[in-house]
């Protein structure tokens, strides 16, 4: 693969370039032990944690930060969300089994990274990325188009696989050996955690693929049906972002019922903006649910008692529902939805 000119990443002489590198860190193992493995290698390491909007789980950042306490490497924080929409909703080499465009995510990954390389004066940019370890992702030509269309070309490095992959940046200027890299290949992750034991890695989270919404079942039919209804160039942040809560319901072809399962998400979907109405229980401890869409009279009704369904009324006993748009208020009485009405699993949209 031609080594790209180094004039694209570098205003300094590049006669004697910085043997230094940025390191996309994801919180996981993989990432970590990349970086490690480059440090060990006498370069100068910076990482790079980007935030796309659709992680999940608690605590990635400070997993990716504690990990560059142990490396003794900083680690630069960078919110990509708006940008990163565009490759969700406009991917150019298509989805894997959920809604996750796992090719146009690591291009685009990449050249946030080039970008960041560039502000770093750094050389070459390295990923924790392990042949075969992803059928998506991870395979030969895979590494190869993401190399290519990111326009890293050779300055993108995968230490754990670099012995099988092809020759790098570093390697042609006879900063390494080939046989410095790593061999990792496959699913098995057993010669990871030895390294992470070897190398003192306490802190990673789980494989990154598997922290991602677009991976997830329920989140991943619910932004089908929303494409369904309106379009994906119709598609908003705030749209993507309100898919994360609660249960999801659709009445008709342009009404959706959102309910909130606990506090937290009943104080999300209080505070989500929007020309809605917010359905709520003023005598009984009840979720907070949210009508999105035109809805006529008789779906908001059928929404209030969809709602009361997991509120704390008695079934069969009418309670009172208040739904509010626009500081309008209605008082609406529904008798909740029996767990056993087979309406409910008709209007789910997430099962």
């Amino acid at each position: 693969m031609e080594i790209l000119p180094s004039r694209v990443y570098h205003s300094q002489d590049m006669s004697a370039p910085p043997k230094k590198a940025v390191a996309l860190m994801s919180g996981g193992l993989d990432s970590a032990l990349a970086a490690a493995l480059t440090k060990r290698l006498g370069f100068e390491v910076v990482g790079l944690n980007l935030a796309t909007g659709f992680c999940t789980g608690q605590g990635r950042c400070d997993a990716v930060l504690a990990q560059g306490l142990a490396l003794e490497i900083p680690v630069r924080l960078l919110d990509v969300s708006d940008e990163y929409l565009e490759v969700v909703k406009y991917p150019r080499f298509g989805r894997g089994q959920g809604m996750n465009p796992c090719l146009d995510c690591r291009i685009f990954m990449v050249k946030k990274a080039g970008e960041v390389m560039e502000r770093e004066e750094a050389s070459f940019v390295v990923t924790g990325e392990v042949l075969g370890q992803r059928p998506m992702s991870q395979h030969r030509e895979a590494l190869e188009l993401v190399a290519r269309e990111s326009g890293l070309g050779e300055r993108l490095v995968r230490p754990l696989s670099g012995r099988l992959l092809g020759p790098t940046f570093p390697e042609r200027m006879g900063w390494v050996r080939r046989e410095d890299w790593l061999d990792l290949q496959g699913r098995s992750r057993k010669r990871q955690l030895e390294l992470a034991r070897d190398w003192g890695i306490p802190v990673f989270t789980q494989p990154a693929g598997g922290c991602c919404l677009l991976l997830e079942r329920a989140y991943a039919k619910r932004l089908r049906d929303l494409i369904r209804e309106k379009g994906v160039d119709a598609l908003t942040k705030e749209d993507f972002a309100l898919l994360r809560y609660g249960r999801h319901f659709r009445l008709g072809p342009n009404v959706r019922v959102v309910v909130g399962r606990d506090e937290v998400e009943n104080a999300a979907l209080l505070a989500f903006p929007g020309n809605h109405y917010v359905l709520t229980f003023p005598d009984v401890p009840g979720p907070v649910a949210l009508v999105l869409g035109e809805a006529s009279e008789e779906e908001l009704k059928l929404a209030a008692e969809l709602a009361a369904r997991y509120s704390d009324a008695p079934q069969g006993a009418p309670v009172r529902v208040m739904a509010q748009r626009n500081g309008e208020a209605l008082e609406l009485w529904a008798t909740p939805m029996s767990k056993d009405d087979p309406r409910l699993r008709k209007f789910r949209i997430d099962r």
